[in-house]
């Protein structure tokens, strides 16, 4: 089943710590990974980690057409009147939705979601074709899983740990159990229906001897399952670091969780760990990047909004512009977005898409126009 959703992600930029805004340039440093909590009588103390790096993000979105409202009990409704203080009139449903009590985390674009914090970005690309369907949604089960993924990673990134327990990182199972609440979710009170591919990446770090006083460097944990895209690229040498294998039942319809699929987190996501460096550009994409441009592309695309953000392009910059960081993320992302637009609604134009259709045996020119998601850190 063919999505209906055309998305770029980009993350890029890894600080170290302390963190601070998002958007605020940070220091090169490396405090101490852990900090003591009290301890509750008669136990040893307990310790939680605190992440070294962090991804400095920006985010851009387009859509081929809007998303459409989630169906009860997820829409929260605006207030009746304009004079009520609590009103919310003036917000989008996208930041009114709500599961078991909790606003749902990320953004819709479409049929697809978008999800960015310091520690986790993911991309979730809808199978748009569940709208012609009686209580098909895409764009809720893509935006439900990223929010149970994220809150999932969170709380077992936050839990407290007792001294020498090492923390290994587990997004595969993380997402397995976001699936499954997905499928509560949408089974009681009313069955709705629909799947989507999801594609995160986890910032994490390692040692390199756990006797030695070397600073941690960051490792990035990526699970992907589905036709999208983690890239890492290295501007400073303007390479391609690592990239993800794409999933496929067959051409045009890729792996995905939900309602009549057969994949599962567990038995077919993948999860690579990749070693990166501080300033590395992390791209989680949908489509939407990766059928409109070549992957030289992409590099060249990226490589230079980051130099002409350093030359002073871009807008304002909220501190130091060195590899892109005081808000040079949300121009790359941008950029990136821009150019995938152009091809996508180019009918002429050569495009990966067209490419990969004619090895098909299917007569097929032009961008293709699926949902356009843009992230970077």
């Amino acid at each position: 089943m063919r999505r209906s959703a055309l998305r770029p992600q980009i993350v890029r930029v890894i600080l170290s710590q302390p963190r601070r805004s998002l958007n605020q340039s940070l220091p090169r440093c490396h405090p101490e990974l852990t900090f003591s909590t009290s301890a509750t009588p008669d136990t040893h103390t307990l310790q939680r980690e605190i992440p070294p790096f962090r991804f400095e993000t920006g985010l851009a979105l387009f859509a081929k057409r809007a998303p459409r409202p989630f169906p009860p009990p997820f829409l929260s409704l605006p207030s009746g009147s304009f004079s009520d203080p609590l009103s919310t009139h003036h917000r989008s449903y996208d930041r009114r939705a709500f599961v078991n009590g909790e606003l749902i985390r990320g953004y819709t674009n479409g049929d697809d979601a978008v999800y960015v914090s310091d520690q986790f970005i993911g991309a979730n690309d809808g199978v748009g074709a569940w709208s012609t369907r009686p209580g098909g949604h895409a764009g809720l089960w893509a935006r439900l899983i990223l929010h149970f993924w994220a809150s999932e990673i969170e709380t077992d990134t936050n839990r407290t740990r007792s001294p020498g327990e090492v923390y290994e990182p587990d997004p595969v199972e993380c997402l397995q159990k976001a699936y499954e609440q997905t499928i509560k979710a949408t089974t009681e009170p009313n069955v709705w229906q629909g799947t989507t591919t999801a594609t995160g990446a986890q910032l994490h770090y390692q040692k390199q001897d756990p006797k030695s006083k070397a600073p941690a460097t960051p490792l990035l944990y990526v699970t992907n399952l589905g036709d999208s895209q983690v890239l890492v690229l290295r501007p400073r040498d303007a390479e391609l670091v690592y990239k993800t294998t794409e999933q496929w039942h067959w051409f045009d319809c890729p792996r995905q969780l939900g309602t009549n699929s057969p994949d599962t987190p567990r038995e077919n996501a993948v999860m690579d760990k990749v070693e990166i460096e501080e300033n590395d550009v992390v791209l989680a994409m949908s489509d939407g990047v990766i059928d409109n441009l070549w992957e030289h592309e992409i590099i060249e695309n990226v490589v230079n909004s980051i130099r002409r953000w350093e030359g002073g392009e871009g807008g304002e910059s909220t501190g130091d512009r060195h590899g892109g960081a005081g808000g040079g993320m949300q121009f790359v992302a941008e950029e990136l977005m821009k150019a995938a637009k152009v091809i996508a609604t180019d009918p002429f134009a050569e495009s990966p898409f067209m490419e990969h259709a004619v090895e098909e045996g299917l007569a097929m020119e032009g961008g293709s126009l699926n949902l356009l998601f843009l992230e970077s850190n």
